[in-house]
């Protein structure tokens, strides 16, 4: 059993393909959706739900967004411990397995998992070291906008078509122009924004109001922001859809009552605007197309729900983009068709799916400058951007000087016409005999396959002797020594039974609210105080009866403050 999940920013889910389609697995609280938030409760982890509402009691504890810093060494700390991304992208992927496996009453061992097409090599890398820390192998990496269009079923259309899909998620900008053909996907141009998404549109609300209100961000403890972000995430969506709201609430032992109307928003939210069309434009140019001839446009992601995105779109189509199917949804159920496709599910019809390399990757050289001197640093593309993956490209080099003594074949991934403003992938030194620079060749050959993965070989000419290339230079990818040793920490953490999630979310709401209405704490604490007492007693009926009691009870609070 191989199955689809969509890893996200903000939350992720997990399916499988069966005969009638894609079908996506309830958390323990019957959400599709599973907040990626962790939390450290002693050497207890929280995910999901539960770890959301500590956001704001346990803000030292708690951590979400961590996607965003996939494929690079940062750590954040956890009560006393330091986590880096793929750890705490693979507590989320083991609550999603848990669930999985609670529908399906077997063990999962294989996975496909989404990803922004414009993740870098080290990003994917670290995507399934993160599969690998939850203990499944990663069969297959599917970038979201080709993932997208499995789901819309756009490879079942009987005629040919190109389809710009438009994924805006809580981190994450992708834009991909496909085209779709006797079953076959073939992406053409993919561009991107790794550091765009929903929480950057949430930010300029949280400037808005500390701007309108005369607010220090800097006067509000820890527990007070994250009070705030969370009620201005459920602002952002009120925003989309009623189109102006007003904000009531204690901060700072002030009383703030703040209205905006969404046209406002928009304004404030231009710049990011500016920043999506950058992507969308680049992409047409790649794939050398106009923008009349593409048939739909597709949107997916949480935060194209905002509806200054589907007019940004209007404006620079004429047409109203596709969006049927949950935004939400889109990616998790395409990841569940690329999982019926590996496995070879009789219900789906073969299809072919090509994808593009969304980064030029190449190497250092030097040039001769007017002077006649050799200057280091310029970067010399061997594979193109935007070239359909699985693809191989070489080019030949040589050292700079009769009898060098050794040659350092760097990796950088970029666009910049020298190197440091590309991204350093790795390194390869190639040991020389003394001899003339002329008669010294290296054959360099860079494969990037589709899973976004690669390989850099060098070749001697001479003497036909080989060399490969690991990046081990990438301070942001971890070896498979620190997997391991990393995986063994992670199994000494205990993870709550799925049977007893909800009762540990509904503790970490009532402690949540505990923190943010002073007025009504005694009658929180009472709240807190009976369920307790009522899980104390094991009765499995009676615990379920008061808790729903108890979430009536919680969302009548929230809904009058």
């Amino acid at each position: 059993m191989i199955v689809g999940i969509d890893l996200g920013t903000t939350h992720s889910l997990i399916g499988v393909h069966r005969a009638q389609g894609g079908e996506l697995f309830p958390n323990a609280h019957g959400d599709l959706l599973t907040p990626s938030v962790v939390s450290l409760d002693g050497d207890t982890v929280l995910v999901g739900k539960a770890a959301q509402e500590r956001l704001v009691s346990h803000p030292q504890h708690t951590v979400a967004h961590f996607k965003r810093w996939m494929g690079s060494d940062r750590e954040v700390r956890l009560g006393g411990r330091a986590f880096r991304a793929e750890e705490l992208s693979a507590l989320v992927l083991r609550s999603l397995l848990a669930d999985a496996e609670a529908a399906l009453g077997q063990k999962i061992e294989e996975a496909v998992i989404s990803v922004p097409a414009y993740f870098s090599d080290a990003q994917r890398k670290a995507t399934r070291a993160a599969g690998e820390l939850a203990g499944i192998r990663v069969e297959r990496l599917i970038n979201e906008p080709t993932a997208a269009a499995l789901a819309y079923g756009l490879q079942q259309r009987d005629e040919e078509g190109r389809v710009l899909v438009l994924d805006l998620g809580g981190g994450t900008f992708d834009v991909s122009i496909l085209e779709l053909f006797e079953g076959v996907i073939e992406v053409h141009a993919s561009a991107g924004d790794n550091f765009l998404g929903g929480e950057d549109f949430l930010q300029v609300l949280v400037d808005a109001f500390h701007t309108d209100q005369g607010l220090d961000s800097k006067a509000l403890a820890a527990p007070e922001q994250a009070q705030l972000l969370r009620r201005l995430e459920q602002f952002k969506r009120e925003l989309s859809s009623q189109g102006d709201c007003t904000l009531q609430m204690t901060l700072a032992n002030r009383e703030f009552n703040w209205t905006l109307d969404e046209a406002r928003y928009a304004q404030l939210c231009e710049p990011l605007l500016q920043r999506m069309r950058g992507p969308i434009e680049r992409a047409i140019r790649d794939a050398r197309i106009k923008p009349e001839a593409l048939d739909d446009i597709v949107l997916v992601g949480g935060a194209v729900r905002m509806p200054m995105i589907s007019r940004l779109v209007t404006r620079m189509f004429g047409r109203l983009p596709l969006r049927h199917i949950h935004p939400d949804q889109a990616i998790a159920l395409g990841a569940t068709v690329a999982a019926g496709l590996k496995s070879r599910d009789q219900t789906l019809e073969e299809i072919v799916l090509t994808d593009v390399c969304p980064y030029t990757l190449g190497t250092q050289v030097s040039r001769r400058g007017p002077d006649g001197g050799e200057r280091a640093g310029y970067f010399h593309p061997i594979i193109q951007r935007n070239s359909v993956v699985p693809v191989s490209r070489e080019d030949r080099f040589f050292p700079v000087r009769d009898d060098q003594r050794e040659v350092v074949i760097d990796v950088y991934q970029g666009e910049s016409p020298t190197v440091d403003k590309n991204i350093k992938l790795g390194e390869l030194r190639i040991p020389l005999a003394r001899g003339k620079a002329s008669e010294k060749g290296l054959t360099t050959r860079f494969t990037y396959d589709v899973n976004g993965l690669l390989q850099v070989e060098v070749t001697e000419d001479a003497s036909g002797k080989r060399y490969e290339l690991v990046l081990e230079q990438n301070p942001g990818l971890l070896s498979p020594e620190e997997i391991q040793s990393r995986l063994q920490a992670l199994q000494g953490l205990k993870i709550h039974p799925r049977d007893v999630q909800q009762n540990v979310a509904v503790l970490a709401r009532a402690e949540r609210l505990y923190e943010e209405f002073i007025d009504q704490r005694e009658l929180v604490q009472h709240w807190l105080q009976q369920f307790r007492h009522v899980l104390d007693s094991q009765d499995l009926a009676r615990i379920e009866k008061h808790r729903g009691e108890l979430l009536e009870a919680m969302d009548a609070l929230e809904r009058d403050a």
